[in-house]
């Protein structure tokens, strides 16, 4: 029995072609993910302050379209650095998880008319993401180190 070849829904061919910019690409989303992760709190604050509890806040359209790019762009680096990218695919599918649900809590706070919270979980999730892709993407800094240890 034969092997099935693998069919990916986008040219992996062209995928490969810019595989070493696509560790730059993520880094650059992370930066821009934790941008507009402050600025949908700030706008999130503003909403609860101004509302009377009673409605829902909105969520920030940059901050949801940087974390579908990201989420994109890590499942790209998947195909392309299988290891790397698996690790950096299980960070950002936990920071994604994380905030929903921190949205969520958020929504909690308005409708309570309690004072809102920074999303902490979702922050700490950030910087966990920032410092791999940081690894990943500027790893030419370290890899005279790295390489004398392992």
């Amino acid at each position: 029995m034969q092997p099935v070849p693998l069919a990916f829904p986008f040219p992996v061919g062209a995928l490969e072609s810019v595989s070493g910019a696509l560790p730059y690409v993520v880094m650059g989303l992370v930066v821009a993910n934790l941008v507009t992760r402050f600025l949908a709190h700030r706008s999130h604050v503003r909403q609860a302050e101004a509302g009377d509890g009673d409605e829902e806040l909105s969520r920030y359209l940059p901050h949801e379209a940087t974390n579908v790019a990201l989420l994109l762009s890590a499942f790209a680096f998947m195909v392309v650095a299988p290891h790397g990218g698996m690790v950096m695919s299980a960070l950002v599918l936990g920071l994604f998880l994380t905030d929903f649900f921190e949205y969520e809590a958020r929504c909690v706070e308005a409708r309570n008319d309690m004072t809102v919270e920074q999303p902490k979980g979702s922050l700490v999730a950030s910087v966990l993401v920032f410092l791999y892709a940081g690894f990943q993407s500027l790893f030419f800094l370290v890899q005279p180190i790295w390489n004398s240890i392992v």
